[in-house]
């Protein structure tokens, strides 16, 4: 096997790769609603040969080729957050546009520009010899409402296989990513007394209790950015305030209970009990018993029905440069295309937030496009970068079972 002959495959599929593309970014995939993508998405893995092709219990899709004893997972979340307004599109955010080679469309960079080279790529490793020793998937799975849910059902209760390495398809600008920061989902609730805003003085406002502490948490965010928690490769922690809500009986009367929502956003210098125990120490001592701090939890169910209750606690990660994985990578880049590419990180959560962070699987990420341009109306992923991710794809097992053999 010649790296020629994998660009000349993929060549050969080049059209195919970016009609899959155009199709499947056609096809809503809001708020977890992955059945109609994955129906495409499994009807393109049986036309190449899949040994099999179907939904897990959660509703997401599951890809695999070969029995070897090695187990490589290429990851690729399917859903998408919404469109908002559709009125402010200037184009159709599913049909999309091309425009100088590059797709503008709702999920085209976050995250189905990976599908397409992920399903085409591994039917071709198959196809050339270079999938000898593993079982690979394909998974295509729900990632935007809880990181991590749908590879933590994955493991744990279907089909109920540890992977050896994990490939995460989010973009990545064409380089190797191996960790980002983590986050945990708060929230802060006040208890008051309610009372007619008339005689508001008999009551007790809940919202004037937090109001100190949405300073200090603004404040925490700042001291941050000056270096409270820094990593020097996953950067600054951050904390924010992203959601209110407050119960009152009217607009007229006093709320008697106040909750705000927090983002908070760790690095690997950052301690779970160490973060929840920061944000309880912003409660001055005589609001103890009014103010606490909880722990988000995630216990929605998916379009099937199958529920996986989960903490919305997402750990920091960070896979050492000199992991065979990582080193793979970069040989596939070179092997590829000549020259390095820089390591990088994502400044967002991935599903690698339980790949890696939980489970500790050795995990890297390898996609088409820039992250920045995630969850924007004009969201958009060069396809000259899709087609070519799939060469990635196609050869990374062998580079790898090459590093890890050694």
């Amino acid at each position: 096997m010649s790296v020629q002959q994998i660009k000349q495959k993929v060549n050969v599929h080049r059209d195919d790769i970016i009609q899959f593309m155009r199709e499947i970014v056609a096809i809503p995939s809001m708020n977890g609603q992955l059945k109609d993508v994955g129906d495409r998405i499994q009807a393109e893995m049986k036309k190449l040969g899949f040994d099999e092709a179907r939904f897990d219990k959660m509703g997401n899709t599951i890809g695999r080729i070969g029995n070897g004893p090695k187990a490589i997972v290429f990851d690729s979340h399917i859903d998408t957050v919404g469109i908002g307004d559709a009125n402010e599109w200037k184009w159709d955010p599913f049909k999309g546009k091309v425009e100088d080679g590059i797709l503008y469309a709702r999920g085209a960079v976050d995250e189905k520009g990976s599908t397409p080279g992920m399903v085409y790529g591994l039917a071709i490793a198959r196809d050339l010899g270079l999938l000898d020793g593993y079982t690979a998937y394909y998974f295509g799975n729900m990632e935007e409402w809880c990181d991590g849910i749908a590879p933590n059902a994955f493991v744990e209760a279907d089909p109920q296989v540890k992977p050896d390495f994990v490939v995460i398809g989010e973009p990545t600008k064409m380089q190797v990513y191996r960790g980002h920061k983590g986050r945990i989902e708060l929230k802060i609730t006040a208890s008051g007394r309610s009372a007619h805003a008339a005689s508001h003085y008999l009551g007790d406002n809940a919202v004037y209790k937090m109001m100190a502490i949405i300073t200090q948490i603004r404040e925490l965010d700042r001291r941050m950015r000056f270096g409270l928690g820094f990593h020097p490769i996953q950067g600054y922690p951050s904390i924010a305030v992203t959601d209110v809500s407050a119960r009152t009986a009217s607009l007229n009367a006093v709320p008697d209970q106040f909750t705000i929502y927090l983002d908070r956003r760790i690095t690997s210098n950052e301690p779970r009990e160490e973060v929840i125990q920061q944000v309880k120490g912003l409660i001055p001592d005589y609001l103890q018993e009014e103010i606490h701090v909880e722990e988000l939890f995630y216990d929605e169910p998916s379009y099937t029905g199958f529920v996986f209750p989960v903490s919305k606690y997402y750990p920091a990660w960070l896979l050492e440069d000199g992991h065979p994985l990582v080193q793979a990578g970069q040989s596939t880049i070179e092997e590829l295309w000549g020259g390095k590419r820089e390591l990088g990180t994502w400044d967002f959560s991935t599903n690698g937030t339980y790949w890696a962070g939980k489970a500790g699987i050795p995990s890297i990420g390898f996609g088409p496009g820039d992250e920045k341009s995630a969850h924007m109306r004009d969201e958009h992923v060069p396809l000259e970068e899709v087609v070519a991710a799939t060469e990635f794809y196609t050869l990374l097992p062998s580079i790898l079972s090459k590093q890890v053999n050694r």
